[in-house]
């Protein structure tokens, strides 16, 4: 199939918008029509991605003119959080022009709207049939997509309640802007809890949880913590449970039937599997009426730009893996 999907990103220079380049370079229905960053206008593209040496000569611009005139089919916004809504409010975008959003500006209900464009959540593995209908997209937080994917089957059971989540997220999960707990000598040797049960994902993974167990009170306590590696987010939730593990195995089996990328282990799970690819891996274990859910996946893949890629894949009814099938780092 010639490549028909113009695309465009907004927030170029930064580590999603770096990585959404790096898939899009090499999706086989897609073509990068406008890379958008003021700081790095007329710069090629490896003098910022530097990996990108001899991939391509495009270079970054400051000229959003295509996106009034609708000359892109789709746009995709890597800003910091609470600029999406500053872009879309201060640009004109024409209609036929289609939006996903990497920040956290439109996941909530409550903000799903801006002017004229309702914002659908962007987790395939439960709206995927909201997703293929949307206009625009609210791509999920890197945290919220690991947590949610393994609670989902036991929200659709309706047997959540109290739920312990602890979870370890690498550097790039901060962003590209320096600070003290993103330099290497701080990060290096070195963990910290963050955000204790205050985590801003709290929000949107309560919101899907309730969509499949409206019933029933669920509290859920999490405690991110800050890792001494790059990339890949691993986590844990501990929840009391009467059922048989085999009767969860076939839960959590039967509810990702046909969802490409999300996967159930027989063995423990550990970071490698998932980095730099678009997968989710999750673990079961149990001891008496105890039951913990690992689930592991890259930040800035499955927990941001791959995530993005797939829901533009569903949006234009391509196949949903296209341009996703990467390769794990194993060693």
């Amino acid at each position: 199939m010639k490549k028909s999907i113009k695309a465009g990103i907004i927030g170029s220079a930064g580590y999603t918008g770096g990585e959404l380049i790096r898939i899009l370079l090499n999706h086989p229905y897609t073509e990068l029509s406008l890379i958008n960053s003021k700081s790095n206008a007329g710069k090629p593209l490896s003098a910022v991605h530097q990996d990108l040496i001899g991939e391509t000569d495009l270079k970054f611009t400051d000229n959003n003119s295509p996106l009034e005139n609708g000359e892109i089919d789709v746009l995709f916004l890597c800003l910091g959080h609470g600029e999406s809504k500053k872009f879309l409010a201060e640009n004109n975008i024409a209609d036929n022009i289609k939006i996903i959003d990497l920040a956290n500006d439109f996941r909530l209900q409550k903000d799903a709207q801006s002017g004229t464009r309702q914002f659908v959540y962007g987790l395939p593995e439960l709206n995927r049939e909201k997703i293929k209908k949307a206009h625009n997209i609210a791509n999920p937080g890197c945290f919220a997509t690991s947590i949610q994917l393994g609670l989902l089957p036991l929200a659709k059971a309706g047997i959540l309640g109290n739920i312990y989540t602890t979870g370890i997220t690498g550097s790039t999960g901060a962003g590209q802007s320096l600070s003290q707990t993103s330099h290497f000598s701080w990060r290096a040797n070195n963990i910290q809890a963050y955000k204790t049960l205050t985590h801003q994902h709290l929000g949107e993974i309560g919101q899907s949880l309730i969509q499949l167990q409206a019933k029933g009170n669920i509290d859920l306590s999490f405690v991110p913590w800050r890792g001494d590696f790059t990339r890949g987010i691993f986590i844990s939730s501990q929840i009391d449970c009467d059922w048989k593990i085999e009767d969860l195995v076939s839960l959590y089996r039967d509810f990702y039937a046909g969802h490409p990328f999300t996967f159930l282990s027989q063995d423990a799970i550990f970071l490698k599997q998932v980095v730099n690819t678009n997968k989710c891996v999750i673990q079961l274990e149990k001891v008496g009426t105890k039951l913990v859910i690992h689930s592991a996946t890259d930040n800035l893949v499955k927990g941001a730009s791959g995530q993005a890629v797939q829901n533009m894949n569903l949006i234009f009814g391509i196949d949903e893996c296209a341009g996703l099938k990467l390769k794990a780092t194993g060693f």
